[in-house]
């Protein structure tokens, strides 16, 4: 078993940050490249940013220059760094990891952590 566990989120007003966190733990398992996706109400998952192992990074134009994302290797973990936050910014966030799970090949998700920004 493989778990994706995100924290991190809650209410904070418009211009405020949040640094959200997702690690995953288990055994028999590797992972390159962790994201966070979000969804907003009525409106797809969509991605937000990447980063893979050696460090490199793509996020959606929406939220270059405000949030970061980085990983700390040896603990399986990714963290997103959200600043200036926005209320369209509202949406539960979602950790996603490819991995390799005993030889196979898995899309692993976080339960995904509500983020709700006020104006």
């Amino acid at each position: 078993q493989v778990q994706l566990v995100e924290s991190g989120g809650g209410l904070v007003q418009a211009g405020g940050s949040l640094r959200l966190s997702c690690a995953a733990s288990g055994r028999g398992f590797s992972i390159n490249a962790m994201g966070w996706y979000r969804q907003a109400p009525g409106k797809q998952r969509d991605l937000v940013a990447t980063i893979v192992s050696g460090g490199s990074t793509n996020y959606a134009d929406s939220v270059k220059g405000r949030f970061t994302i980085s990983r700390d290797n040896a603990k399986n973990t990714v963290f997103l760094q959200m600043n200036s936050l926005k209320p369209e910014d509202t949406a539960v966030y979602y950790c996603n990891a490819p991995l390799v799970l005993w030889g196979k090949r898995y899309d692993a998700w976080g339960q995904g952590t509500q983020v709700t920004v006020s104006s």
